[in-house]
């Protein structure tokens, strides 16, 4: 490179900029090019340095010598950008090896889930960025920055201490007449009370909402510092000139003495949050809203540390209420309430491991929810026996002069970096040169973590990063991290082996239902066609973790231990576990979870993971069986729609299933003749069960009453006690009761035995919940689908059949309860009269031509 005149200056200090550094740098030279992140501060320094330089070189940077774009200003500028960058000025001058063939990721599809940061699992911003009011949102530093992606509000976002000052400028020059900027309690302490004053000096119209959380989360739970009380920071910023403050909390008894010593200070419980929201966005001036609720990642870790109350009430979804609207996932917004795929659609179940107890989950508005008090020691779980475990026939190695490389890409607060360093301090006991690099981005919540690991038995003088197709070892600790194109490129056919978690841990996308729950199959085949032929190896290490331990700490190690065994970690098994060792955080659980890593791969039919924690299994009584079976003779009916007629039969009686079965076999007749494979009929199946199966309060009843669920909620919380349904009740409902509420199982279950009984009155004049306008919506639904199949049926060989069976598979959309549900029925009538307009049909089928069709 010098050789041919080629100059590189790497800078110590960039600010002040040594001018005389600058002059020497350039001096002789024609062309100077500055290569540095973000925006040019560098370059701006340069341009200022040798403005009146008699000889100065051209100076490239941010834009080439046509103005156009050169050095990104935007992301990581790794040797993969920088490349492209280089090759085309500098092999001006040097002779360059050809730049080598980019392997195209056409194997990943846009479908592709996709893992980015979210609040904590019962994290208080889930609750408190949620605006009521109206009102345009400001942003800004600290978690609740992810707010501008969270479809909350925000439009504008500001550097430290300036949240709300862009609403200073804007309010005089604009109709909108009220502004709402979230600022966290550490910004607050730190310089966010100047732009209060500020604001109060302007005389605009903006509520200061402070995010109370007692600690600096974004970085690791810091304590802000300057941190002042609640009581103190509402006393300061009333004689600063806020003309209202609300303290919305989940503790309010906290507030009970503070209330009578001062008087004109409110405290509410945090459901009322909208309700402050609005009031104090139509009170002129400044207000402030502190919504006091501690950091749920740091109660986590004050309790295993025994320095806060440990949380006995855990949550427990019957899988068999649920309907899997949604509604939980909402109004929590939590990343412990993980839907799930079930025979019966999607489901939502609480993960018990991560839930930080918040509790915000009992919020939506379902019958399934059961809380019970875990005891106050966890119940250990049956381990697999020591077992003699052999070492891998084969075992990778670290070549003379050539580093092994391995990425591990995973998700944050998971301990991606402290498996990158017990990898790390165990290639050191073993007199191996160690380079590393953690990728951690917004890890603090639940980002996608990457962390690259270079071993090597000589100084390595190379990046510390992983090129492109340079992983010898794959850790794909997370599938959906590991297929983002980003850190798949790490990986090569020809090169890696790949360990896989065959575990699909939901993205908040997933819990909010803009995506689908997913299938990890799909996303396992992509790793296995970046890795070498049959060296893919999948552990769910988060199942196995969760049967061995009773959570899902230990997964990585569980990696990390099926990846030695697979022979792809080239060191041994003693340093591994020294390196665990000299950790020193729970030593023995975690030589556990690594020697359960290597018994998964070496034996797996040793640890067979339990089934999902709380899951309901549930099958029709045999008398139900017997009926359904006795009415479908002959009917040429799928197992499936058997038993859908037998669960009806235990829903209400034989009558019902009569009904189900005459218009599923004539589905059956109708596409036989057109010779279809089904599809149709299956949909026409799920469908009318569906609606037919309405869970009224005779049928919750019912479903929270079965054996089954009682062994769910056993197997979720080992040793719980005292069992509480959380319900609300249609009396309470009308007299204007807004909330559940929750009813020992001393009360419910005669209360539930009773109406079970009672079930036989569904849909008849004694019906006691019949004349709601939800129970008269259901029974209606149930009624008109009969006769737009029915309907349909003689047509059917001239129809689109894929539009008419999407039409017969429509009414699964209905999900939820009361208002949640009747709202899915206005969307499904939309659609529904879309899909008749496709099909060339009447707005409303011809109930006289439907009866006819389906008893012929």
């Amino acid at each position: 490179v010098a050789d041919a005149g080629i100059r590189l200056v790497r800078l110590g200090m960039i600010f002040p900029l040594d001018g005389e550094v600058v002059r020497r740098a350039v001096r002789g030279v024609d062309q100077l090019l500055v290569v540095e992140e973000k925006r040019s501060f560098v370059e701006s320094q340069i341009l200022e340095t040798l403005y009146a330089h008699h000889d100065r070189p051209t100076i490239l940077g941010k834009r080439d010598q046509a103005g156009q774009p050169l050095v990104p200003a935007d992301g990581e500028l790794n040797a993969e950008r920088l490349g492209p960058i280089l090759r085309a000025r500098l092999g001006q001058r040097l002779t360059l090896t050809p730049e080598p063939v980019r392997r195209e990721l056409l194997t990943l599809t846009a479908a592709s889930p996709v893992r980015r940061a979210a609040f904590c699992s019962g994290c208080p911003h889930n609750r408190s960025t949620v605006e009521a009011s109206g009102s345009p949102v400001g942003a800004g530093v600290g978690c609740h920055a992810m707010v501008l992606w969270a479809d909350r509000g925000a439009v504008s976002y500001s550097q430290m201490g300036g949240e709300g000052a862009q609403w200073l400028g804007r309010a005089p020059f604009t109709d909108v007449p009220h502004w709402v900027q979230n600022v966290g309690d550490g910004t607050f302490f730190h310089s966010g009370s100047l732009a209060i004053r500020a604001a109060v000096a302007a005389g605009v119209n903006i509520t200061f909402k402070l995010l109370y959380n007692g600690t600096v989360a974004m970085t690791g739970g810091q304590d802000p510092a300057g941190q002042q009380s609640v009581e103190q920071v509402v006393a300061a910023m009333a004689a600063e000139g806020v003309v209202r403050a609300i303290v919305v909390t989940d503790s309010p008894q906290r507030y009970s003495g503070w209330r009578g010593r001062r008087s004109g200070l409110e405290v509410w419980d945090r459901s009322r949050l909208p309700d402050a929201e609005q009031q104090l966005a139509a009170t002129e001036g400044v207000t402030l809203l502190v919504y006091d609720q501690g950091c749920a990642a740091e109660l986590r870790r004050m309790r295993k540390r025994g320095t806060a109350p440990v949380r006995s009430r855990r949550v427990v979804i019957n899988e068999a209420v649920c309907e899997g609207c949604g509604d939980c996932g909402v109004k929590s917004s939590c990343l412990s309430v993980h839907p799930v795929d079930t025979e019966l659609g999607r489901k939502t179940q609480i993960h018990q491991s991560s839930c930080n107890t918040d509790y915000s989950c009992l919020d939506g508005d379902c019958p399934s929810f059961v809380t019970v008090d875990a005891p106050a020691e966890p119940v250990r779980r049956p381990r697999p026996d020591d077992v003699d475990i052999p070492e891998p026939a084969e075992r990778a190695s670290v070549e003379t002069g050539q580093p092994y490389a391995i990425v591990a890409a995973g998700i944050g607060g998971t301990g991606v970096v402290t498996l990158n360093q017990v990898l790390g301090t165990a290639a050191f006991l073993e007199g191996l040169v160690v380079t590393a690099l953690d990728q951690t981005g917004l890890s603090q919540k639940g980002g996608p973590v990457v962390s690259h690991l270079l071993l090597s038995d000589e100084a390595n003088d190379g990046a510390n990063s992983v090129s492109p197709q340079g992983a010898d070892l794959f850790l794909a600790l997370d599938p959906v991290v590991a297929v983002d194109p980003r850190y798949l490129a790490k990986a090569s056919p020809e090169r890696t082996s790949t360990v896989a978690s065959s575990s699909l841990v939901p993205t908040i996308s997933m819990v909010l239902g803009d995506a689908p729950s997913g299938d990890v199959q799909p996303l396992l085949d992509t790793l296995a066609g970046r890795s070498r032929p049959g060296r893919l190896t999948s552990v769910d290490t988060v199942s196995v973790s969760e049967t061995l331990f009773g959570d899902s700490v230990g997964a990585n190690l569980i990696a990390l231990g099926a990846a030695y065994q697979a022979g792809s970690v080239p060191l041994p098994a003693e340093s591994l576990e020294s390196a665990i060792r000299i950790n020193g955080v729970s030593v023995d659980r975690n030589i556990a979870a690594f020697r359960a890593g290597r018994l998964a791969v070496h034996d797996p039919s040793r640890i067979r993971p339990a089934r999902r924690t709380g899951e309901l299994r549930h099958s029709p009584s045999v008398e139900a069986i017997s009926t359904a079976d006795r009415l479908a003779a002959g009917r040429h009916l799928s197992p499936t729609a058997r038993r859908r007629a037998a669960e009806l039969v235990d829903y209400q009686g034989p009558g019902l299933a009569t009904r189900y079965i005459a218009l599923v076999s004539a589905a059956v007749r109708a596409e036989a003749g057109r010779g279809a494979d089904g599809g149709f009929t299956a949909a026409v199946a799920e469908s009318f069960f569906h609606l037919l199966a309405y869970k009224d309060e005779y049928e919750v009843a019912r479903l929270h009453l079965l054996p089954e669920f009682r062994q769910a909620l056993a197997d979720a919380v080992p040793g719980g006690t005292r069992p509480r349904y959380w319900l609300h009740p249609p009396v309470l409902r009308s007299l204007g009761m807004d909330r559940k509420i929750a009813i020992p199982a001393s009360l419910a279950d005669p209360a539930f035995v009773t109406l079970r009984a009672m079930r036989k009155l569904r849909g008849t004049r004694l019906d006691l919940f019949g004349s709601s306008s939800v129970r008269r919506t259901e029974r209606a639904l149930a009624d008109d689908y009969e006769t737009e199949i029915a309907g349909l049926l003689p047509e059917l060989r001239r129809l689109d059949l894929e539009t008419a069976t999407e039409l017969a598979a429509l009414p699964l959309t209905i999900k939820g309860y009361e208002s949640i549900k009747l709202a899915a029925v206005e969307r499904y009538r939309e659609q529904r009269a879309a899909l008749r307009a496709r099909l060339g049909l009447d707005t409303e089928p011809d109930p006289d031509r439907a009866g006819s069709a389906v008893h012929q």
